[in-house]
């Protein structure tokens, strides 16, 4: 079942892992086609009399529509697809989509209103027997063309005392290739604390899509600094269609095509982890055009002049202090 609470906010539960939780932000400015801001609907597509249903996110801007479609028709999934139309839809045929060769059953019309589309399945949860900005950390940087997506998992039973979860996440592949993965890093962590890496996976050169994430997860709802824990990032490489759960709607969307995959890990066994509370949270932003990029803060920027600029006052006094006393004593005549 999928629920929304007004226009920018909702969550959906995943049916076959009942303690995954998708949580979703759509908000404000720029992006893809320079739109600023979006007209944002929520709309549970239901299969009925299946119990089967979809969530369609749709923003609308002056000149294009960005569809955003949720599924748990298998491994929780997300199809991405960006239009250059304000009237293009969402087509499901349900009796298609449940069927053996779902291909066709998931369309956006017109198609060649569409600029770019692809998807992402989070394949699995795992757990390892081991040693613009939302008010929650990470605070990730939103704009109109993207969604902020949370995975929360709580109440679930480790296989061990210090079990460290792991998530698998498939996306489709750029021909042959993978998308681009690029670690980006800064002097600033006032929105993350002791977070100075984002990470972000790129599909298209330009780009024309995004994954954007901070390394960082948490133990505690409260996501303080004390129960912040590492999320570490595998490499993306190609794998076999075969070997993954099967995606409806991405099988519908886009037929027969090359996955690739990475792994996401959660916790350090030495310090805090999901065995504090039972409980793990991470986030991610999710969107088509450019990723948003972080500014220096106000105060990262203060600092930066106070250190600069300290230095030149000195210098600047020092020097003053130095001419006004060669000047006094320059006045005095000497006595003979």
């Amino acid at each position: 079942m999928c629920r929304s609470w007004g226009p920018y906010w909702g969550w959906v539960p995943c049916a076959p892992i009942p303690w995954l939780l998708l949580s979703l932000v759509c908000t404000a400015p720029f992006g893809l086609l320079g739109e600023e801001t979006r007209q944002v609907s929520m709309k549970v597509i239901s299969g009925w009399p299946n119990p089967q249903n979809l969530l369609h996110i749709r923003a609308v801007g002056t000149n294009s529509t960005l569809h955003y479609v949720w599924s748990t028709l298998g491994p929780p999934a997300v199809v991405l697809v960006a239009t250059n139309t304000t009237q293009s839809v969402l087509s499901v045929n349900w009796s298609l989509l449940l069927s053996p060769d779902p291909h066709g059953a998931l369309m956006v019309l017109p198609k060649d209103s569409i600029q770019f589309s692809s998807a992402l399945v989070f394949t699995r949860v795992q757990a390892f027997s081991g040693s613009g900005r939302p008010a929650q950390p990470p605070h990730l940087l939103h704009t109109a063309d993207s969604c902020q997506v949370e995975v929360v998992l709580d109440g679930a039973s480790p296989r061990g005392n210090h079990s460290i979860f792991g998530l698998e996440v498939v996306t489709i592949g750029t021909g042959l290739d993978c998308p681009s993965v690029k670690e980006l890093h800064s002097i600033d962590d006032e929105y993350a604390p002791a977070v100075f890496q984002v990470n972000q996976l790129l599909w298209g050169s330009s780009p024309s899509g995004f994954m954007q994430w901070r390394p960082v997860a948490f133990s505690q709802k409260e996501r303080d600094r004390e129960s912040a824990v590492p999320c570490q990032a595998s490499s993306l490489h190609p794998t076999l269609a075969y070997s993954l759960p099967s995606s409806l709607i991405v099988r519908a969307f886009f037929g027969s095509q090359n996955f690739c995959a990475f792994n996401l890990t959660f916790g350090d066994p030495t310090g805090a982890g999901y065995w504090d509370q039972h409980y793990l949270s991470w986030s991610m932003l999710l969107g088509m055009g450019f990723p948003p990029v972080d500014a220096l803060s106000p105060l990262v920027l203060g600092i930066i002049a106070v250190a600069l600029g300290a230095p030149g006052l000195l210098l600047l006094g020092g020097g003053l202090f130095l001419l006004l006393r060669h000047r006094q004593y320059s006045e005095y005549q000497s006595i003979n």
